[in-house]
């Protein structure tokens, strides 16, 4: 069965007279229960849901994984990761280029429990002489907001050689861009609030594993910490899951225009995007994504010229997130921790006409 069937069909129940496609979302705290638990599926909302369970079905299908565990959020998502994983003592290597609050997280937070961090550059890839002592390895491909991708196989053996496990955040890509689990890794994050639902209305992540054991792991720090999805929320992803082609194929095409367009702009520089065949990262991205996401990313000369470029877009929302419906576009240095230039843009494409998009730019760039 193709993609662009399975996300349509995935994690529905088998037709059944006069019930709905999809099932509508379970609010409930408490369920009638009575006798041992253990012989029921729901017993309290905040240890399992149906809900949740149709859309974590779904998911599974897609990442082609043993299991899916849903969370509030991807950040959420991120801290179960790393929570099931290390303990005091433990070691673990992020990339240096990746998302700031994931990286935040892991120092910041985490190290006041006793784990040490290490970071390296997306680009650059993973070594055995890296890894001595690492209990998990961490990989964002392609990085945010850096755009660089690294070889997620060739990292995967390398740290499994050493003894570690390895987590790739997919966010960018989706399960459908790229198969983290099919790689080698044991864990493929998401944070389903960009591209997966796409409709910049919810958030929401998920974390698919290869090990049911892992997803049981993951399942306690859910109920323990609390980190657990809306039913609404959750029924929304599941319903805008289906369209998850439709839109990646739209969004990409227009992602790789733009990324072209700006290419050829003499008031423009450092125009990245694994799409583009002259890019640093298009060789690795070919090889292991099907898709290369909604974003991209370019430099104007200056913060100021940056902001009003920004201000004089029409079409174009300046906003943060990405993999949205709708194109938008920040000067990405305004939130710090990412060694960029002042002037860098991170421009996530929407489902727009390519055409408009180009013209909207082409006039702010001009003004």
């Amino acid at each position: 069965m193709n993609d662009a069937t399975r996300v349509i069909r995935a994690g529905l129940p088998k037709p059944s007279q006069a019930e709905p496609f999809l099932p509508g979302p379970v609010f409930a705290a408490p369920f009638h229960l009575s006798g041992d638990p253990a012989r029921v599926p729901y017993s309290y909302g905040r240890l399992h849901n149906p809900t949740w369970a149709a859309y974590e079905a779904a998911i599974t299908e897609l990442e082609k994984s043993a299991a899916t565990v849903v969370f509030s959020s991807g950040m959420a998502a991120i801290a179960a990761t790393l929570g099931v994983v290390l303990k005091a003592g433990d070691t673990a290597l992020l990339p240096s280029d990746g998302y700031y609050t994931g990286r935040s997280l892991a120092s910041d937070v985490f190290g006041r429990f006793g784990v040490t961090t290490r970071t390296a550059p997306t680009a650059s890839g993973i070594h055995s002489e890296s890894l001595r002592g690492v209990k998990l390895v961490w990989l964002e491909s392609p990085g945010n907001p850096s755009l660089d991708v690294c070889d997620i196989a060739a990292c995967a053996r390398v740290a499994h050689d050493a003894g570690a496990l390895v987590a790739v955040d997919n966010t960018t890509p989706t399960c459908l861009g790229q198969q983290p689990l099919a790689l080698g890794a044991d864990f493929s994050v998401s944070s389903d609030t960009k591209m997966t639902t796409g409709h910049g209305d919810l958030i929401l992540g998920h974390v698919s594993v290869r090990d049911e054991g892992l997803a049981e792991t993951l399942r306690t720090w859910r109920k323990q910490m609390g980190a657990i999805a809306g039913p609404m929320e959750t029924w929304l992803a599941h319903r805008s899951l289906a369209t998850l082609h439709v839109r990646m194929e739209r969004q990409c095409r227009n992602a790789l225009a733009i990324a072209q367009f700006l290419g050829s702009r003499s008031d423009v520089h450092d125009v990245r995007y694994p799409g583009l065949p002259g890019d640093p990262s298009h060789a690795i991205a070919s090889r292991q994504m099907k898709y290369f996401g909604p974003v991209l990313r370019f430099a104007l000369p200056s913060r100021a010229h940056a902001e009003r470029f920004l201000s004089n877009c029409e079409l174009v929302y300046d906003a943060t997130s990405f993999g949205s419906l709708h194109t938008m576009a920040e000067r990405r240095a305004r939130w710090g921790g990412d060694v960029i230039e002042e002037g860098c843009i991170r421009l996530s494409a929407g489902c727009e006409d390519a055409q408009d998009l180009i013209a909207d730019l082409e006039r702010a760039l001009d003004r």
